[in-house]
């Protein structure tokens, strides 16, 4: 390791070093429209990358807009969520969702290289950033070129597009507007409806034109906050709760890791359904909408307990396992002998057989204890979502 890494340096000083092309790599977006490309670098690359992130961070970092969130130290997708909401707190409910269409893919590498040069005047970083850039990608057995922008998937990548984004959130700055930037997601708050479709006209011109990027015209919008997913998130008069888009892929999530006709033993599924689930809950526990969670895991409850009624193959096995479980020998009768199949079944009869406590014994709480959730929702807020 100590030789490859003194190698690496070595080619460095003497300005011989030259990147590889990237394996690309295509993974599904979360909408399943499409796919996403990436790209993965070797790690020498990678290392290289890594350094010149770095050596440029400290000094781009003090000239970042402060309402720019993305891949930027000391800061995440829940303080942009809380900023976006103090924001609609103030009165600007209506929002500018711009959208840019496959950013990474389509920025202009000449100029962002001269937006770095602007503050930094090393040769050698502007040449290492340019071989990055146009280091080509690896498709099957085949290189191609990339004469336009940066890999997604790249150490250096984050802080290129925040540098890139900057005259963005600088020019935003100018007109005085508030607005929230993660990464290539933006939204700008305004007070009216005839604001925001002003400022989505004169924004979008200056993104195609200025910045050589192109707006998604299907997923940008002009609507009210409550109208508006951020960050998995949505702003509802004045509060936050999770958008219901990202609790139906939750829901779609748990129906793939719980199929009901699966002969796996409940307390093995309760393990691996428990560690995707506590880390889901803790990203979305800035949701002020207690019974957002709770219906999550209600739905994991249901979904277990149908597969339960599915394993038993004979009527009278779930009859006799009804009657283990506490329910009277008449009513076990009645749903074990029913035409109800067994996601009916699931609600009615294995609620009261198998309770919330059952599950607790098993596997502990599956997203979160009740003082945990007092912690989380001291004032408790119900809402209904389209």
């Amino acid at each position: 390791m100590h030789a490859e890494i003194a190698l690496l340096a070595k080619e460095l000083r003497e300005w011989r070093y030259r990147p590889r092309p990237v394996k690309r790599v295509e993974i599904p977006k979360a909408d399943g429209k499409g796919t996403r490309k990436l790209g993965i670098p070797c790690v020498r690359d990678r290392v290289v990358q890594t350094s010149v992130k770095r050596v440029l961070e400290p000094i781009f970092e003090p000239h970042f807009s402060e309402s720019s969130y993305g891949f930027r130290p000391g800061r995440n997708q829940k303080m942009a969520v809380k900023s976006a909401c103090d924001i609609v707190q103030s009165g600007k409910e209506w929002v500018v969702d711009i959208d840019l269409a496959q950013f990474f893919d389509t920025l202009s590498q000449d100029r962002l290289i001269h937006r770095v040069g602007l503050l930094v005047d090393d040769k050698r970083i502007l040449r290492l950033i340019g071989l990055t850039l146009r280091s080509g990608v690896q498709i099957g057995e085949h290189t191609e070129p990339t004469a336009q922008g940066s890999t997604q998937g790249s150490p250096l990548s984050p802080l290129l597009s925040n540098v890139v984004l900057d005259e963005l959130d600088k020019e935003l700055e100018s007109r005085g507007l508030s607005f929230v930037r993660y990464a290539d997601d933006a939204n700008i708050f305004v007070r009216s409806e005839e604001a925001a479709k002003r400022v989505m006209a004169s924004v979008t011109k200056f993104i195609e034109r200025r910045l050589r990027l192109t707006v998604n015209k299907e997923k940008s919008q002009v609507a009210l906050s409550n109208a508006v997913k951020f960050l998995g998130f949505t702003i509802v008069s004045g509060t936050i709760a999770i958008s219901s888009k990202s609790l139906a892929r939750a829901m779609e999530k748990v129906r793939e890791m719980i199929p009901t006709n699966s002969p796996i033993p409940v307390e093995r599924t309760l393990e691996k359904v428990n560690s995707w689930c506590r880390g889901w809950a803790e990203y979305h526990s800035l949701t002020q909408y207690p019974q957002q969670l709770l219906a999550l895991e209600s739905h994991v409850r249901r979904r277990l307990r149908a597969r339960i009624v599915r394993q038993c193959k004979r009527r009278s096995t779930l009859y006799r396992r009804l009657v283990q479980r506490g329910l009277k020998t008449k009513t076990a009768v009645g749903y074990a002998h029913s035409n109800k199949g067994p996601w009916k079944i699931s609600h009615s009869a294995m609620t009261h057989a198998y309770p919330v406590e059952w599950f607790e014994k098993r596997a502990g709480q599956l997203i979160c204890s009740n003082r945990q959730l007092q912690h989380w929702f001291p004032v408790k807020r119900y809402i209904r979502l389209a």
